[in-house]
């Protein structure tokens, strides 16, 4: 039976987007002021918030499909951060102590950075300093330092001449210790699907997204987390296509959503988004999986020719499908086999099929199996090279994924190393270099004296906030770029020094700068606007250091501010970026080579995609422990940034909450708006706000990264990501 079937026995009282999202747009703009958000809107510049990309040269609200206006409430939102007045330089007399005291919504509303500050180690407040001082002061830090005992961090704001450099100075400096946010998202997606492709970025366009007839939604929440990509799955629904999500949550925002562009959506009360919708248990999604290709397999709607042909590993995967009862995949996932067999059905129904995935797939200790299972359903049907079906996962950050292609990453292809040492002619190290939550464990030992963050607020993202703060704090020296304040520039600091280094926004930029998005597709941003006279762009503060660390470097930093220069290096060392060299003056944004399969023939040895086999993981609840608790966002908030407490998708009015079954609930005596106390090996969460959710039973939400305290540091091992939805808890009523 279908979502929209379905709708009178369970009424939805939460539609998301809505008019309630056009009068927050509104009030937004109103706040920022008309003329400044039509300047930032409409330039020639990338859009701030999540992978799927728009603006660039088309235009500020214009995606690469020509679509307009393509944009969303986590556009306005990022705009709104950094169109504010400059911090004054008075609040810097108040203590670590008493911003402490302020939340991540208070934090980034305090307005934009406009001075470097500085706190030395047994200091308790920052002090505005010159740039003289600080760039001198970050160069001293780090030739103090063996660089083995250091480590450069990148979050996906950043542009992709930033992250060259970064990762060039770092390897010039001496250390392979240069790790990026994806370790904390898409790293085991990028495993999995290198693993069977040879390749671990999507391998379907935009447009392929328009002319699916079946998109897969699992262990994603785009109608808070990519809100455009909702529009793509209304236009699914209304050609006539499937949208089938899989998903422990029912989110409102995915089983109905008025999309503020299509007035038929918005007057209608919303668009029917899911035609499926199944609720596996949290974390048994490989159950679900291996589930939905036996039946397929039991019921020989796979394509055999395509499989022949184009594949390896089958035989040995359909042993192992075999071999799995049906009781076994159905009581781990908590969804009955007449329901996995019509999921099959739908599936085998479509001829142009396209599965995306959120960190509900890759945030487990099992997240590189979980995705090559969903590579595993596409290969089953020859979903893979031919147009409009494929494989996507739906990047958070608006550049993260170019910042892995771009080299920052602990480990570089030994052909990218020698193509950089010739046309740079310099010397690199080989080293292994350490993962993010690596290089943190190093720092909690004691092993890390020095550290540069370029973006993000590696503090939040880190699970175990107790363990994360005291690494942190292990640090000697720490240097942070960055336009807003956030917790991790007060935890984590309390007897170390540290640095933090204002910098220009995407479109404050001096020179053009190149994104890419989740679709491989390079933008080209124009930057330009002028708002704030003391922040430099991150390419010329690296290149600074870079001159003051490595003064007989071969490699000429000075030359490097010219961000010509810059991509002029990446066309000549990164595979399938030859057409950024000239981007600049041609405007021409373009695909990255090699990335998209129209045809069935692979980045793999011999051309053929790989079936993976996998054992399904054990249970991790305990008597002790008899919760499974996922960490989520809110609609309110773009990865660790705030904007608003309350999430008006799913009815919450604060972030210090708990989403619970009811009918766990009624068991352990709690009724919404009751407070409980939820405990972990790692840590406690006191007095939290019980609201009422459909979950599957002894599952549970609550909100990142609030809920880091309760998040172990235990990982995937193949892609080192750690386990930030599926962690064991116990939940009390609060005395």
């Amino acid at each position: 039976m279908s979502v929209k079937d379905s709708a009178p026995a369970e009424p939805i009282t939460i539609v998301g987007g809505g008019p309630k999202k056009v009068l927050y747009t509104l009030k937004t703009v109103a706040r920022i002021g008309l003329l400044n958000s039509a300047k930032a809107l409409n330039s020639r510049n990338t859009c701030k918030a999540c992978g799927l990309g728009m603006g660039g040269q088309r235009g500020g609200m214009t995606n690469e499909k020509d679509e307009f206006p393509s944009v969303c409430n986590k556009s306005i939102q990022a705009q709104s951060t950094d169109i504010q007045e400059p911090i004054p330089t008075d609040l810097f007399n108040h203590t670590l102590d008493d911003f402490k005291q302020l939340s991540a919504y208070e934090l980034e509303h305090l307005g934009r950075l406009n001075n470097p500050l500085f706190k030395s180690a047994d200091g308790n407040k920052y002090s505005p300093v010159s740039w003289e001082f600080a760039l001198d002061k970050m160069a001293r830090a780090f030739a103090a330092t063996n660089p083995e005992r250091s480590f450069f961090y990148s979050s996906g704001r950043s542009s992709n001449e930033a992250g060259f450099i970064l990762q060039l100075l770092a390897r010039l400096y001496g250390t392979n210790n240069v790790n990026n946010c994806s370790y904390y998202c898409h790293q085991a997606t990028g495993v999995g699907l290198g693993n069977v492709i040879g390749t671990g970025t999507a391998t379907v366009s935009l447009e392929d997204v328009g002319n699916c007839d079946c998109i897969f939604v699992i262990g994603a929440n785009p109608s808070s987390n990519h809100p455009r990509f909702v529009h793509q799955l209304k236009n699914c629904r209304e050609r006539g296509g499937q949208v089938i999500i899989i998903n422990p949550a029912k989110e409102p925002g995915l089983v109905r959503f008025a999309v503020p562009k299509s007035a038929k959506s918005m007057l209608s009360g919303g668009t029917w988004i899911a035609s499926e919708y199944v609720q596996p248990k949290i974390g048994s999604d490989l159950a679900l999986l291996k589930g939905i290709a036996k039946a397929l397999l039991e019921s020989n709607q796979v394509a055999d020719d395509y499989i022949v042909q184009h594949t390896e590993n089958f035989l040995g995967f359909k042993q192992d499908i075999d071999n799995t009862e049906w009781k076994t995949l159905v009581d781990a996932c908590g969804v009955d086999k007449e329901k996995i067999s019509s999921l099959a059905n739908a599936y085998a129904r479509s001829e142009k099929a396209i599965f995306a995935w959120g960190m509900g797939i890759t945030h487990h200790l099992h997240g590189v199996e979980n995705v090559e299972a969903i590579a595993n359903l596409a290969l089953l049907r020859g979903m893979l090279g031919k147009p409009a079906a494929g494989l996507l996962p739906l990047r958070g950050h608006s550049n993260v994924q170019g910042i892995g292609t771009v080299g920052v990453k602990p480990i570089l292809a030994e052909d990218v190393l020698q193509q950089l040492e010739q046309h740079m002619d310099v010397k690199l190290p080989r080293t292994k270099g350490m993962d993010t939550i690596a290089c943190l464990n190093a720092a909690h030992e004691g092993k890390i004296d020095a550290a540069l963050v370029m973006g993000g607020n590696l503090f939040s993202a880190t699970p175990n906030s107790n363990w994360a703060q005291a690494a942190l704090d292990k640090i000697g020296f720490k240097a942070y770029l960055t336009t807003t304040l956030n917790a991790g520039h007060f935890t984590g600091m309390e007897t170390s020094e540290a640095l933090i280094l204002p910098v220009t926004a995407r479109d404050e930029e001096w020179q053009p700068t190149t994104q890419e998005s989740m679709f491989n597709y390079v933008r080209l941003s124009d930057g330009g606007i002028d708002r704030l006279h003391n922040v430099k762009p991150e390419v010329e503060i690296l290149c600074e250091l870079g001159k003051r660390l490595l003064p007989k470097s071969a490699l000429d930093f000075q030359k490097f501010k010219q961000h010509d220069s810059i991509r002029a290096a990446i066309a000549a060392t990164i595979p399938g970026l030859s057409e950024l060299k000239d981007i600049a003056n041609t405007k021409q944004e373009f695909t990255i080579k090699n990335r998209l399969f129209d045809t069935p023939e692979f980045k793999t040895d011999n051309g053929k995609a790989r079936f993976h086999s996998s054992t399904l993981p054990q249970p991790v609840t305990t008597n002790e422990y008899p919760f499974l608790l996922a960490s989520i966002r809110s609609e309110g908030q773009f990865n660790s940034i705030i904007y608003e407490e309350s999430d008006s998708y799913r009815g919450t009015d604060t972030r210090w909450s708990v989403l619970m079954n009811k009918d766990d609930m009624q068991e352990l005596g709690i009724a919404a708006g009751d407070l409980a106390n939820i405990q972990s090996p790692q840590g406690e969460m006191k007095a939290v706000k019980v609201f009422a959710f459909d979950l599957p039973r002894s599952n549970a939400m609550a909100y990142y990264p609030e809920a880091n305290v309760l998040i172990a540091t235990t990982h995937d091992p193949r892609s080192k990501t750690p386990a930030f939805k599926s962690v064991p808890v116990s939940i009390q009523a609060a005395k």
